[in-house]
């Protein structure tokens, strides 16, 4: 413990890797994490996504000159309703 170099009385934590951005990760709290059963609880699905119609995607690009990317989440959002993606469109 000597070795360990000690901030207001306390041991500073044993850093596994340090990253560019500043972040770090300490052993004894990985080890921590993965104790508490963190790790041992079911990953949250994904949601629903729809089929989108790449006439759809197409009608989208071309009629409101907009990105591919920007048309396709726009689909997404209205569950692939073209109709509805475009009255959004216009109430923005």
């Amino acid at each position: 413990m000597s070795h360990l170099s000690r901030a207001n009385g306390r041991p500073e934590a044993e850093v596994i890797v340090n990253f560019a951005d500043g972040y770090s990760y300490s052993k004894g709290k990985m080890e921590e994490a993965f104790r508490s059963g963190l790790m041992d609880k079911p990953s949250v699905k994904a949601k629903e996504t729809h089929a989108l119609k790449r006439e759809d995607v197409d009608i989208l690009v071309n009629e409101l000159e907009i990105p591919r990317a920007q048309a396709e989440k726009m689909l997404a959002a209205t569950k692939g309703d073209v109709a509805k993606a475009l009255e959004e469109w216009i109430a923005l």
